[in-house]
């Protein structure tokens, strides 16, 4: 609306201190040249009706230099956004952290389309950043390596790396089954077997020379005594004399205790035996993969990090081999590792490469747009699989955020929408503050949650962050995050109007014409084109300017291209872009008929003809989705003896505003300071907005309850058949409101269904002249003279025109004329000041007599 911007000067000044002082306006040479370009505004005189050329500018297509749509250039950027693109241009040049940028502005300016372009001609001409990937850390398998690439080697890395473990795992078992290593690994367990076999050779030759036998037991080796080849019974030996069987048991102790020294060393010389098999497995591993390794480290001989990486897997290979050999079925440990299947996934998994990034362009810095800016959207995230009933991860389920995608380029973002989810704005800051991503579950961020998970290597970050949304996000944020203005120091602030000059004119015509060829669209005639910026003027609440709402102008096309098919037309004209606008105005106006229709049954009351005294019709705008209509809204006053109070009921039942209420105390102040400042107000006034059952805010009611107020007062009629609207200051003079377009043209509606007198007509304030688009069916009524429109500076004025009495100027003597209206109502405060004392007084005599 046209004061939107003062509402947004009041939020950037809310608050302690510390904000920036608004520059004087206008900023440059360049806005002031377009300043210069406005159109003339129609000569007026306040309190008289406005000619019919003031109530709206036209444009003519006879201006244009082109005849349709199809004649005009392509337009790089959003038209009149020349602040904005100051800003991108600052802040992806500037190569300081922390200047980030937030795009801010209303929706449908174009804001997302303009950031994205801009940033994608910026990005192409920097350089492609750097692929990263994730691999298995053989030091700490709970801390994957982050590794970092030449731009889109990293595929190439990832297969080259699954095909090497694929033929591993073919050239490993081929060369396990070789007749040369079955024929060393049978060597190595012969001489195992020879040596445990001449042990026991030995100690049964030692025993043999003592007249002792070794025998083979269930439970294991024992010694008895043999005589002539015969082993001796217990029975026989128990004959033999007592020196020689203490002769047999010395000796069946001392070899006893030689074949236990034997037995000993044999799970020694099994384990040299085993030993010496891994050494030659390891030795046979690694001749079967260091042809294929070598050729690896050829490639990627300049990536140190990738060298060091593939030399500490030949190790891990060498030193796990089983991984790679059938006979894996029968070793040891979990079930998801047992079995050919389960040790190739093994393998595969273990020396895998996770690429968490990979650049597909040829060139230029990736633009990224996260439309779901949650916290593992952004940051990353570590996925887990059920194996078995239970959660598992590996570094290659490892999945890389937005942040990651766009590492060394921009990340777009809806500001709204970050803002919604949890934790996300923080991961973005500590990101943006450390310069380094950390991927991390949102659980474990919060400390909702202690487990044991995989912690993978940080990366550098490198990003420009580009948040888009409306104004109240950036002063919210600015006002109570002190980290934001470190991070993002740039604000690229859209604007809603712009100049309504050729220029401006031109440079939205050739967007238009960008959106039409885009999406195959008919093009727009001048005639067209010259009702479109009417349009545009009109959405602006201005005449003087152009709506920066470029997707409404769009949705406008859009809908004409539809009529225009309908009658074959070639171009879309201007009654094509009338038809569009009457059928989104007849869509969207449910609610304002039904009001309409009450009131003309008068369920709803509006008196348009006639005079009353202390009843007056103000103006009021209600917004309902994306459109606005005026409603006319019946405003009464009382006046009785008091203490100087203005009531105002919508605030005492807490269905006023805090803007309506100032609005009425400042009445008041106007009747102590214009009528009688030299005694106190002895009145007591009600004000109320009859018929209103919702909350009532905005000062745009106060003229008219100032009249209202008078009205009572001084017990004058005020005619019904005009309306009123107007903000009015202490002085009496009366300020710009918005809405101004939609709030005589509800008031037109109502009195062209009743029917047109002449006598009708609305007062606005003359400060808001300029900014008159009216209907056409209003500008037309105002040239026949059945309605009328006038502007006032002043509340006298409107009094005049309201009362048909004159306001009356105070005299040299301080005393207004008699029969003017300032004359009764000092008069009549005069009066209820004499009552007020005379009451005062004989309060005070009858306390004396008591």
């Amino acid at each position: 609306m046209t004061l939107s911007i003062l509402a947004e000067a009041a939020v950037c000044g809310s608050g302690g201190g510390g904000h920036r002082h608004p520059a004087p306006w206008p900023r440059n040479d360049r806005e002031q040249a377009a300043n210069d370009q406005r159109g003339p505004i129609m000569p007026f005189t306040p309190g008289q009706p406005l000619s019919p050329d003031a109530l709206y500018r036209r444009c003519d297509a006879a201006d244009f230099s082109f005849a349709s749509t199809d004649d005009l250039a392509r337009l790089k950027g959003v038209p009149g956004q020349d602040r904005a693109l100051e800003a991108m241009q600052f802040a992806t040049g500037v190569p300081v952290d922390g200047h980030n940028v937030f795009v801010l502005g209303s929706p449908g300016s174009g804001r997302h389309d303009f950031a994205l372009k801009f940033l994608r001609e910026t990005a192409a001409g920097r350089p492609l950043p750097n692929d990263w990937v994730y691999v298995y850390n053989f030091d700490d398998p709970r801390r994957p390596r982050a590794l970092s690439l030449p731009p889109g080697r990293s595929r190439q890395l990832c297969r080259e790396v699954e095909q090497f473990v694929a033929d591993a795992q073919s050239s490993i078992p081929a060369a396990f089954e070789s007749e040369d290593f079955q024929a060393q690994r049978e060597a190595i367990a012969e001489e195992f077997k020879e040596a445990q076999e001449a042990a026991l050779k030995e100690v049964e030759e030692d025993a043999s020379g003592h007249q002792i036998g070794v025998v083979q037991t269930p439970s294991g080796i024992a010694f008895v005594p043999v005589r002539e080849g015969e082993a001796l019974s217990p029975d026989e030996f128990k004959k033999l004399p007592k020196e020689e069987q203490d002769d047999y048991h010395e000796e069946i102790g001392r070899l006893t205790h030689k074949l236990q020294h034997v037995m000993r060393s044999i799970p020694k010389k099994a384990s040299d035996m085993r030993e010496k098999i891994r050494q030659l497995e390891r030795e046979v591993a690694g001749l079967a993969v260091t042809g294929m390794l070598d050729e690896l480290l050829e490639r990627y001989a300049d990536l140190p990090g990738v060298v060091a990486h593939l030399e500490r897997m030949r190790e891990d290979i060498v030193e796990n081999v089983g991984l790679f050999l059938p006979s894996a079925e029968n070793a040891p440990g979990p079930p998801q590792q047992a079995g050919a299947d389960g040790a190739v996934r093994d393998a595969m998994q273990r020396y895998a490469v996770n690429v968490l990034v990979h650049q597909e362009a040829e060139r230029g810095a990736p633009v990224i747009v996260e439309d779901n800016p949650s916290f593992p959207e952004l940051i990353g995230r570590i996925e887990h699989e059920s194996e078995f009933g239970s959660w598992v991860t590996s570094f290659n389920l490892v999945r890389a955020g937005a942040l990651h995608r766009a590492n060394g380029g921009y990340l777009v973002m809806d500001a709204a929408r970050l803002l919604a989810y949890p934790q996300a704005y923080d991961g973005l800051k500590r990101a943006l503050r450390t310069r380094e991503l950390r991927i991390r579950s949102l659980a474990d961020d919060i400390g909702l949650l202690s487990t044991v998970s995989l912690e993978p290597e940080s990366i550098p970050l490198d990003v420009k962050v580009v948040l888009v949304g409306e104004r109240i996000w950036y002063y919210l944020l600015e006002q109570y995050d002190p980290e934001f203005t470190q991070l993002f120091k740039v604000a690229a602030d859209f604007e809603d109007h712009i100049p309504r000059s050729a220029e401006n004119i031109e440079r939205q015509s050739r967007w238009l014409a960008n959106t039409i060829r885009e999406e195959n669209l008919r093009h727009v005639s001048a005639e067209g084109l010259a009702r479109l910026v009417e349009e545009s003027a009109r959405h602006a609440g201005d005449a003087d300017r152009l709506s920066a709402d470029i997707n409404y102008m769009a949705d406008v096309v859009r809908e004409a291209h539809y009529w225009a098919e309908r009658t074959g037309s070639d171009l879309i004209g201007a009654k094509d872009i009338d038809r569009a606008l009457e059928s989104r105005i007849r869509r969207g106006s449910r609610v304002r008929d039904r009001l309409q229709e009450e009131t003309l049954r008068e369920t709803l009351r509006i008196e348009t003809a006639g005079s009353r005294v202390g009843q007056i019709n103000g103006l009021a705008v209600m917004q309902l989705g994306g459109q606005a209509f005026g409603r006319p809204q019946r405003i009464t006053a009382s006046v009785t003896l008091g203490s100087g109070e203005v009531i105002d009921i919508e605030r005492e039942v807490k269905l006023g505003g805090p803007l309506h209420s100032k609005g009425v105390l400042i009445l008041s102040g106007f009747l102590r300071s214009h009528y009688v400042n030299d005694r106190p107000l002895s009145l007591s006034a009600s004000l109320v907005f009859e018929q209103s059952y919702g909350g009532v805010d905005g000062d745009s009611a106060s003229t008219a309850e100032l009249c209202v107020l008078i009205s009572a007062l001084a017990e004058l009629p005020l005619s019904q058949s005009l309306a009123i609207t107007g903000s009015v200051d202490q002085h009496g003079r009366v300020q710009a409101i918005g809405g101004v377009n939609e709030k005589i043209e509800g008031f037109f509606d109502l009195c062209n269904e009743r029917g047109l007198s002449g006598e009708q007509g609305v007062l606005i304030p003359a400060a808001n002249v300029k900014h008159l688009m009216l209907r056409r069916d209003v500008v037309d009524a105002v040239a026949k003279k059945r309605f009328a429109v006038y502007p006032v500076e002043h509340v006298d004025q409107a009094l005049e025109r309201l009362t048909g009495l004159p306001a009356g100027e105070r005299g040299d003597d301080g005393r207004f004329p008699e029969g003017t209206i300032s004359h009764r109502v000092c008069e009549r405060l005069l009066q209820f000041a004499d009552w007020r004392r005379s009451f005062a007084r004989k309060e005070e005599e009858k306390g004396d007599g008591d």
